[in-house]
């Protein structure tokens, strides 16, 4: 027994350990949060692919571009691990210009802090003027209490005029939403995360313009509760503007509520994404939803289809639906690529069919429900700081069952997806 006791003692003296951890390069991003989150510790053994693990999560933080690593000897059987880290610039600010259905000028301005307080906390808030005004603020720290749990809290006050549409035709209403928000965030390991919480909120339609039926209310108020739950795998790898891995976010969420026009209801959609580096300079990047809500026959149906959420070109809230299964691809092609500033160009295919409210599930293969738009685009993108991507693309009509567009231009602040 005395034998093995000394035999193993001598084994585990032979192991490669690491005596001293150093991080170089970080400004705002505290030493201490990122020593905290990281897998390689200190009086440990030298763990390759613990390190390589840790890489891919630093990368993956707002406040960081780009980190690599160095190991060095510092005698026999121990070392030091040197993390070097290029920083983001993460106080960011959200501008944003469009028109509005009824061609009204509309603004949003909003400041984010991504590092609050050096600690990967996200702190910010906009304001929104569309002729209504509508805020927002939001405070979310996935390492709060620990590297596997944290804390989301967001409210909001909503306002845009939106359509509904019933009886082929259709009526611009006013939609306001008061919504308060808390979830709890844990991570089980590099990949593998949820989000879980409660949302309190309420929802009041009020009729501008457009068609009436007895059957559709011109004064709706909702009082609702929403628990929500998201579970995200993310196996993505990034350098710079470059992707490639894939990732899968699952999205289920159960309204109560009661009225006469909408009961309690469950939605759920799964987003399924995959990116490929192509040569040097290429990324194929590819996005696929489908999900699916309580099935009523309403005008307020809560899938919508849109130019800035699932197909460009399509134009503003022109349709929606009880399902919705869309898939995105496009190919990005890197042009320029120096210093901090990285330019690409793009190519597109959006294709998405819905269920149509109280429809059948084989409303996904008519004919009048499927549209396919294709485009190109351009990206401009600062490696310095945290998504400033600025795109810009033009979708035109390869095939639309409802003529809705001919197509038109999309402007956004981050990659389309």
């Amino acid at each position: 027994m005395i034998t093995f006791l000394l035999l193993a003692s001598y084994i585990n003296s032979q192991e490669n350990n690491i005596t001293k951890i150093k991080i170089e390069g970080n400004k705002k991003l505290k030493t201490s949060y990122i020593l905290s989150v990281l897998s390689t510790k200190k009086n440990k053994p030298l763990d390759s692919l613990k390190i390589e693990e840790d890489i891919i999560f630093l990368k993956r933080l707002p406040a960081i571009s780009n980190v690599s690593y160095k190991v060095n000897k510092i005698k026999k059987h121990t070392y030091k691990v040197l993390f070097l880290v290029e920083e983001n610039f993460t106080i960011i600010p959200d501008v944003n210009f469009w028109t509005t259905t009824n061609k009204q000028f509309a603004f949003k301005v909003g400041l984010y802090d991504y590092n609050f307080l050096g600690k990967n906390i996200t702190f910010g808030g906009f304001y929104q003027n569309n002729r209504f005004n509508s805020y927002g603020i939001l405070f979310r720290a996935p390492n709060l209490f620990s590297k596997n749990w944290g804390l989301s809290v967001n409210h909001q006050n909503w306002k845009s005029e939106e359509p509904l549409y019933f009886n082929n035709s259709f009526a611009n209403y006013l939609y306001n939403n008061v919504s308060f928000e808390v979830l709890g965030l844990h991570q089980f390991n590099l990949k593998n995360r949820i989000d879980f919480g409660i949302n309190f909120f309420k929802e009041e339609y009020t009729y501008l313009t457009g068609a009436t039926a007895p059957s559709v209310p011109q004064q709706l108020k909702l009082n609702k509760t929403l628990f929500k739950f998201t579970y995200i795998f993310d196996g993505l790898n990034y350098s710079y503007q470059y992707v490639k891995g894939f990732k899968n976010v699952l999205n289920a969420q159960y309204v109560i509520t009661e009225n006469d026009f909408q009961n309690k209801f469950l939605i759920f959609w799964n987003d399924f994404f995959y990116f490929r580096r192509i040569w040097t300079k290429g990324n194929w990047a590819n996005r696929i939803r489908f999900g699916l809500s309580t099935n009523e026959n309403s005008p307020f149906a809560p899938f919508a289809l849109d130019n800035n959420v699932n197909i460009r070109g399509v134009g503003f809230l022109v349709d929606r639906g009880t399902g919705v299964a869309t898939l995105n691809s496009e190919y990005r092609h890197t042009i320029y690529d120096k210093g901090w500033l990285a330019v690409q160009t793009n190519i597109f295919v959006d294709a998405g069919s819905w269920r149509n409210p109280a429809g059948e599930l084989d409303d996904f293969i008519k004919e009048e429900n499927i549209r396919v738009y294709s485009g190109f685009g351009l990206r401009f993108i600062s490696k310095k700081i945290y998504n400033a991507t600025f795109r810009i693309d033009y979708g035109f009509k390869v095939y639309d069952g409802k003529s809705n567009s001919k197509g038109g231009l999309v402007f956004g602040i981050g990659q389309y997806f």
